[in-house]
């Protein structure tokens, strides 16, 4: 009897107890974790991508670490012999510290540029899809830096080291075409991966031409005070051009891993 009676007591101190941390303590229940939904991730801008939130499972109660996030751009690659190369030309607005370039559509304010800029071919945004930005040499030499981190401008030896690898400049640029996308049926076989379009060019006195027929890429070497190196692709050759241009002109950019 005694025996019952203790367990009695204890049974009811234990309640007490147990009433008591009920009442004295913030009990929360955990919401277990959410799957947050994002989009996929956009287009390269900048060389940023983007991917925004979209919705939480039903119930979830929590709130989402962000609304947008944001990484630097997977840039496609492709290695030739002894260099990587990028596999699309350059599309950014902004020097590798982030300092913005100015998009500079007016011809004749283009005329008259003695610093970086860039524009679209004839100034229009759907060009850019698929040729990237036109640039001035002004950019591509600007100390803080056109490229982005961990790629650099492909000076003028630079390009001589890819034709001729690909077996000298008579034959390098069919190989360097890509293998739609060129007038008359010039395309290329791109055994190389360069995958070069015709983007065509904007000429010094800002005026546009060549799109479709022919494409020009600048290298980060000057020939003299007011001219710099390019190569050039065109739908009538399979050859690879090396030339001289005023540094006003705009033309398309690739870039060389370091």
């Amino acid at each position: 009897m005694k025996k019952l009676n203790l367990i009695t007591a204890l049974t009811v101190v234990l309640i007490l107890i147990i009433v008591a941390c009920k009442k004295n303590l913030d009990l929360k229940i955990i919401d277990p974790p959410c799957s947050f939904q994002y989009s996929d991730w956009t287009a390269c801008s900048n060389n940023i991508q983007t991917r925004t939130y979209t919705s939480s499972p039903s119930g979830c109660k929590s709130t989402p670490p962000a609304d947008s996030i944001q990484r630097p751009c997977v840039i496609p690659e492709v290695q030739i012999g002894t260099q990587t190369w990028t596999k699309e030309n350059l599309d950014v607005a902004t020097y590798r510290n982030g300092d913005p370039i100015p998009e500079v559509q007016v011809a004749s304010n283009w005329a008259n540029l003695t610093t970086g800029a860039w524009c679209y071919y004839a100034n229009n945004t759907a060009n850019g899809t698929t040729y990237g930005k036109l640039y001035n040499w002004y950019a591509v030499n600007d100390p803080r830096g056109l490229a982005p981190n961990g790629y650099h401008i492909p000076t003028d030896a630079e390009w001589t080291t890819l034709t001729t690898y690909l077996g000298g400049t008579s034959v390098a640029g069919t190989k360097m075409k890509n293998s739609s996308g060129w007038l008359n049926n010039g395309n290329g076989t791109n055994s190389s991966g360069f995958a070069g379009l015709p983007g065509g060019c904007r000429n010094y006195n800002g005026y546009f031409y060549t799109i479709g027929a022919d494409g020009d890429w600048w290298s980060s070497s000057e020939n003299n005070a007011s001219d710099a190196w390019y190569r050039g692709l065109y739908h009538n050759n399979g050859g690879v051009g090396r030339y001289d241009s005023n540094e006003r002109y705009g033309f398309s950019v690739r870039c060389l891993r370091d």
